[in-house]
């Protein structure tokens, strides 16, 4: 058994920056993750960064306070408001501290940090690093870590890389741990901590049609979720509105805010026909992009009734160069294109999961000593719709309060506790393991999942409704029994990813269920979640956040109040 003070789950921004707040309170401390750091999905994030900085001509006037009221309108008021004030108020500090570490802004020509304009704000406030934000930004934070890795004498840190944690270990409403299962060498380990933080991003891969990495499966949602730490508005599923055909790579919306163009087949920006985003056009929030790309290639005004265009080429080889350089190299590499002579091909495609862990503005969930941030948490800033640029200021604000109030948390305790629940829960993971190694049965795991992503994608994707959602409830559990019947592929212990994508499917399967459970319940349309039976936002019964809990008979669904503060609920209007 290994302690550690305090154990991060996830190598990505969230992970990363609550390790540092950690390590700034002198404690030491461990960080699990099943990638190398730098391999986290925070990697992919292009566009930037949301900071009421003031750098941008046109937002010499911006403070936290517009920049809350933007978040909170863009979420549809299903944020909670303190949540979203105590983040705007932190930004600025944040993306200088950042800045003072090293990471490398794009700049205006007074060397301030350059910041260009995203969906639903009322200023340019995205910082940016020209289109691979989250490369800078990750970069900058795993620079920090070598840092505290370096003082090898006193083991601040210690990275367990491409380690899978397959339980989260309580005892008594308190958390003792987790049991990770070493990918390389296939042992099983338990990890005794006095606090452990959850910083394991999204759960896009239970789509098919998604932006995300193929690590994101939805595990470290489910961990806690079957531990008895319910999961937060997890119906509401963000589709970004600019994927590549074919791949669902992002293509970001840093292009839309560069002056790029959605063309429909007759080379007219159509988003003038729709009354939600006649006014801002491509900067308009993503739900009401995706859903009117979806309305227009419906309508006819699509090609081979699946894509739009992107257009960037009035932008000219050096803006596109000097501003958009990885869409260039990501149209040339998987499309055979060049957006610099040619428009891109275009589809809406999951990109961001707004619900997540339960927990508060601390970071603190329903289990004592047990933590979450990012994207794997809901705190909730983002409500029923995210605004772009806003999910990495999410990371670094709630990594670092977590892995602040994580400190305070551990240096109170008196004494180690939970040896014994770590224990038997490693035993129990053991024999489930070695149970799953002798299965005789037929079923192939990758059809399985391959089936829920059909699910996901065909019934509970932009616009929802209850037949179809009642098809993907019953479809789902269909899949839960036939994952009864697995049958891994190699049974050696050594490097063995057909175990790990085998139990990581167990969890897609169960966070799924929740997310289909949630979204049948909830008979409005909010934000991104969009029921064609009931199109209309009814506050009256539905301004209310969604606790999904997990139980052997299925989800078992609850409901708890938002926090509504100096911004009253209206109707959303651009």
């Amino acid at each position: 058994m290994k302690y550690h003070d305090a154990i991060v789950v996830g190598g990505g921004l969230a992970g990363l920056r609550a390790a540092i707040a950690l390590n700034q309170h002198n404690v030491k401390v461990a960080v699990i993750s099943k990638v190398h750091p730098i391999r986290s999905h925070s990697v992919a994030a292009q566009g930037g960064i949301n900071a009421p900085l003031g750098n941008h001509p046109r937002g010499m006037y911006d403070t936290w306070e517009k920049h809350a009221f933007d978040t909170i309108k863009g979420s549809d008021y299903l944020a909670d408001q303190d949540a979203v004030i105590r983040m705007t108020k932190e930004a600025a500090r944040r993306i200088y501290e950042m800045e003072h570490w090293g990471c490398p802004f794009s700049r205006t020509p007074e060397g301030r940090i350059a910041q260009r304009p995203f969906g639903g704000a009322g200023f340019p406030r995205t910082c940016y690093a020209a289109d691979k934000t989250g490369h800078a930004l990750l970069h900058t934070l795993y620079q920090q870590i070598i840092k505290f890795k370096q003082a090898a004498e006193r083991k601040e840190m210690i990275i367990y890389e491409e380690w899978l944690v397959v339980e989260l270990v309580v005892e008594d409403g308190v958390c003792a741990g987790v049991i990770a299962l070493d990918v390389m060498s296939g042992q099983l380990e338990a990890f005794h901590a006095g606090a452990v933080i959850f910083a394991t991003g999204g759960v896009g891969r239970i789509y098919g049609n998604s932006t995300n990495a193929l690590i994101n499966t939805g595990m470290g949602m489910a961990l806690p979720y079957w531990a008895g730490v319910p999961l937060k508005d997890i119906e509401f599923v963000q589709f970004h509105p600019t994927t590549l055909l074919g791949k669902n790579i992002l293509i970001t919306e840093g292009c839309r805010g560069e002056g790029g163009v959605l063309l429909n087949n007759k080379g007219e920006r159509f988003l003038a026909k729709y009354h939600d985003s006649k006014k801002d056009m491509e900067v308009a929030p993503r739900d009401i992009i995706s859903r009117n790309i979806m309305h227009e290639i419906m309508a006819g005004g699509g090609f081979n009734q699946s894509y739009v265009h992107l257009d960037l080429r009035h932008l000219g080889e050096g803006k596109i160069d000097q501003r958009l350089p990885g869409i260039r190299d990501i149209c040339r590499e998987f499309a055979g294109i060049d957006p610099v002579v040619d428009p891109i091909p275009i589809q809406p495609g999951q990109h961001y999961t707004m619900g997540g862990i339960d927990c508060n503005t601390e970071g603190e969930t329903a289990v004592k000593g047990f933590y979450a941030a990012g994207e794997v948490a809901c705190v909730s800033v983002h409500g029923a719709n995210r605004l772009g640029g806003n999910s990495l200021l999410d990371t670094i604000v709630f990594g670092a309060i977590a892995g602040s109030n994580a400190a305070l948390y551990i240096q109170g305790l008196e004494g180690k506790k939970g040896e014994g629940a770590l224990t038997d829960v490693l035993k129990r993971a053991e024999e489930r393991i070695n149970t799953l190694g002798k299965s005789g049965g037929g079923e192939i795991p990758v059809d399985i999942k391959v089936a829920l992503n059909k699910v996901m994608d065909n019934k509970v994707g932009i616009f929802r409704d209850a037949s179809r959602l009642r098809e993907a409830v019953n479809d789902i559990r269909i899949l839960q029994e036939r994952y009864q019947r697995i049958k891994l592929n190699y049974t050696g212990k050594r490097g063995n990813f057909s175990l790990v994508w085998a139990l990581e499917l167990k969890g897609s399967l169960d966070v799924a269920e929740a997310v289909v459970a949630g979204a049948l319940a909830r008979e409005e349309s909010r934000g991104s979640h969009f029921r064609t039976d009931f199109p209309k936002r009814d506050d009256i019964v539905w301004l209310k956040h969604t606790l999904a809990y997990f139980t052997p008979d299925g989800v078992r669904l609850d409901y708890k109040p938002v926090n509504i503060g100096p911004f009253e609920p209206k109707e959303r209007k651009y």
